[in-house]
């Protein structure tokens, strides 16, 4: 499909979420980010129930206009059609690109994992719109054994691609980081503890998309 990129990724993983009040949460949420200027936002949850998550996407869905933000959905491609979704991020474990490609379309967005000090074989030929690479820095959002690459390791995995996939910096990225990052030749940045730790997720979001303009 033919997307345009932000350079801000914002991955809202459930463990984010308080137990207590979490509908009205995610709701307040939804709209603050909307209004910041979020225009594509995935969700991850992959220790709660179905039920949980359903409930959780159809809020998302609800809040978020869906001519402006895109909504991509972490793992499970079979749930995006269901619930209004605009994409899937699939890695090992899941469908393959292919399979999510062939359940979804050709007008959804479908990203998978690319690599990490190298590409995976014959990843970047899959029938993916964007290609998550790192991690690039230690993180604490998600539990990971692979090494981290640093920018070097960015800057490695673009030569390498070529000038035209569409390359996502996942892993530890703040700020300044996102700027190397991107200055390394990562298209966009994957943020999730950078942004929705913090007390105002959506100022955040504007300060982070003020600095990587």
């Amino acid at each position: 499909m033919a997307y345009s990129f932000p350079r801000i990724y914002p991955i809202l993983d459930s463990s984010f979420i308080p137990a207590t009040g979490r509908a009205e949460f995610l709701r307040r949420l939804a709209f603050s980010l909307a209004e910041a200027g979020v225009t594509l936002l995935e969700y991850r949850n992959k220790s709660g129930a179905d039920a949980e998550l359903l409930a959780d996407a159809a809020i998302l869905r609800a809040a978020l206009p869906a001519g402006k933000v895109k909504l991509v959905l972490d793992d499970r491609a079979d749930l995006v059609e269901q619930i209004g979704f605009d994409g899937a991020h699939v890695d090992s474990g899941d469908v393959t690109p292919a399979e999510a490609r062939k359940l979804l379309g050709p007008d959804r967005i479908i990203g998978t994992f690319g690599g990490s000090s190298d590409f995976l074989p014959g990843v970047l030929s899959e029938p993916a719109d964007y290609f998550s690479i790192g991690v690039v820095f230690p993180t604490r959002t998600k539990k990971v054994t692979m090494e981290p690459i640093g920018i070097e390791g960015v800057r490695r995995l673009r030569q390498i691609a070529g000038p035209d996939p569409v390359l996502v910096a996942v892993g530890g990225i703040t700020l300044p980081r996102a700027v190397e990052a991107l200055s390394a030749g990562a298209t966009l940045v994957a943020v999730a503890g950078g942004i929705f730790r913090q007390p105002d997720p959506a100022a955040e979001f504007r300060r982070w998309s003020e600095e990587l303009k």
